[in-house]
């Protein structure tokens, strides 16, 4: 496991197949359907195999759409960070953040705004957060002692032994984010949910800018001693935005430029043959009369950190606005209590690792502030293999810096400054991609990325999935017509579960169990989880 040792174990309550509720994305009243399971607490580790399965979390309600039946299929969608290149338009986005930053320029002019909150745009909207919530009391899920629990599970000769772990690190921070990489696409590969057991990350290599040993370890991963063929036009006009660049002194986002962002400055200079990156627009020098400064603070929300909570109210007044500008709520609807619960309430454990990110994982708010002031918050959650995002809520009074895209891009660099630490860490997790959804399309630009296959949890190129949903909203992406899901449910058995108080097999329990038989609702359960992620997590059964 990439965390570190020591969390308590996820437990989650199962709810089924919800009754259709309102669509987000095609207005439909009942058409939306979904699985269900409330998260009372949660390993990164198992809701990074979750969504890798095709589960997605609003708060502590973790969902799941029913892929055939929705009306708008959702299919999970992830970048490869490591070898994203800005298209045209995002680099317009980032020379317009720029150009406001340096000489307070507000020109409003007409901008592709890519909505990145959208992709939850149904959950933020819809009532089944209020009526899935769980009513189990906190006692009924304590576990009882340890060697109580073991005793219970080897009443059944079928069950196996799990790995208890030790106490967790919890650790706040507000670092400053930097990163620097540009690599080649990889080919499509299974989920990491399809392994049974992952195995414990290799050592990280001697720190290098050329990132792409970890990807040739692997055997993945193009020969990136050659450079990129490129036109002369676009190597003329890199080297003319450099020069200027090379003229600029004075401070990153209103930071003095140090150690590593002064190298990795140099650094993505000197590579006048490479198309510019995120981090040439982001971590470049401005001059000393900047008319602003922007800084981006993450801070931990679950557990909340002293950060989170010295700049609690603020945030929620940003969110309230958004929600009525942008939205149309009504000032009474987006409250404290629905902020709390959907965009600050999280199961995921905080989690470290020897191997991690410095701010270890978990759940976090990523605050943009300017001039002392927070303009924007990137809900986002950093989990073993990605960085995944939640939500985004912005002031509306700068709209016209197109903050949707730009904290994407934020994100992306994000991600990949993780990935220096925590090797394994190199996926940016979009939420959803509609295809039935035009104007949830724009995700597919943000290249190279892949789409999740809902049957067999394989990652396809997205290039090979459109023509596929052209045809049907609803696909198989995995042309194999031989594979099957390596993850799916093998032995029922060996599901674990708590009742009373004990942590049993399910073999154990249903010869316990008094009542009509639950089988079907935990074989279905199961079945979406996948066998790994239901002999690791608890079943919480009353």
């Amino acid at each position: 496991m990439a965390a570190g040792g020591g969390s308590s174990p996820s437990i989650v309550e199962f709810f089924g197949g919800e009754d259709g509720y309102r669509c987000g994305y095609c207005k439909s009243d009942t058409g939306n359907l979904s699985h269900g399971m409330w998260a009372h607490s949660m390993t990164v580790q198992d809701y990074q195999d979750l969504i890798d399965r095709g589960w997605r979390r609003s708060g502590k309600y973790v969902y799941k759409p029913i892929m055939n039946q929705t009306c708008c299929p959702q299919y999970t969608i992830r970048c490869q960070a490591l070898h994203f290149q800005a298209s045209k338009s995002h680099k317009k986005v980032l020379k317009k953040m720029l150009k406001f930053i340096s000489k307070g320029d507000v020109s409003k002019v007409a901008s592709e705004e890519e909505p990145m909150d959208s992709h939850i745009e149904d959950v933020a909207t819809c009532d089944f957060l209020y009526k899935s919530e769980s009513q189990v009391s906190q006692s009924e899920l304590t576990p009882l002692a340890v060697d109580h629990t073991e005793r219970v599970e080897n009443e059944d000769k079928d069950s196996g032994e799990t790995k208890e772990e030790g106490d967790v690190q919890k650790v706040e921070s507000d670092s400053a984010q930097i990163c620097a990489d540009k690599d080649t696409p990889i080919p499509a590969e299974p989920s990491h949910s399809a392994k049974a057991v992952r195995a414990p990350p290799k050592p990280a290599a001697a720190f290098s800018w050329d990132m792409g040993d970890f990807w040739k370890e692997d055997g993945k991963g193009a020969d990136l001693s050659k450079p990129l063929c490129r036109k002369a036009k676009d190597i003329r006009k890199e080297r003319k935005l450099q020069k200027l660049l090379q003229n600029q002194m004075g401070t990153v986002e209103g930071s003095q430029l140090q150690g590593d962002q002064a190298f990795l400055l140099q650094n993505s200079k000197s590579k006048t043959n490479q198309p510019k990156n995120i981090e040439d627009f982001v971590f470049v020098p401005l001059p000393d009369d900047a008319r602003h400064k922007l800084e981006v603070r993450v801070v931990r929300s679950s557990p909340p950190s002293s950060q989170f909570k010295a700049t609690f109210q603020e945030s929620y007044q940003v969110y309230k606005r958004y929600q009525m500008v942008i939205h149309k709520d009504p000032p009474d609807k987006p409250t404290i209590n629905q902020f709390t619960r959907f965009l600050c309430d999280s199961p995921l454990e905080a989690e470290h690792a020897p191997d991690g990110p410095e701010c270890g994982y978990g759940s976090f708010h990523q605050q943009y502030w300017l001039d002392g002031k927070i303009i924007a918050v990137g809900v986002i959650d950093i989990l073993p293999y990605c960085v995944s995002s939640v939500y985004l809520y912005y002031d509306p009074d700068f709209s016209f810096l197109s903050l949707g895209v730009y904290s994407a891009l934020r994100e992306i660099a994000f991600t990949r400054q993780l990935h220096e630490k925590a090797p394994d860490l190199c996926f940016y997790y979009m939420g959803f991609y509609i295809h039935s959804c035009p104007k949830m399309r724009y995700k597919g630009q943000y290249r190279p990325s892949d789409l999740l296959c809902p049957e067999t949890y394989v990652w396809t190129p997205i290039e090979q999935c459109l023509p596929l949903l052209e045809h049907s909203k609803y696909s198989r992406f995995n042309q194999d017509g031989k594979a099957v899901d390596e993850g799916r449910l093998k032995e029922l058995g060996r599901v674990r579960v708590l009742h009373k108080r004990t942590v049993m097999p399910y073999s154990v329990y249903k010869k316990r169990r008094k009542g009509p038989s639950d089988e079907a609702s935990v074989q279905q359960y199961a079945s979406l989880v996948g066998q790994t992620c239901s002999e690791r997590m608890l079943l919480f059964r009353s």
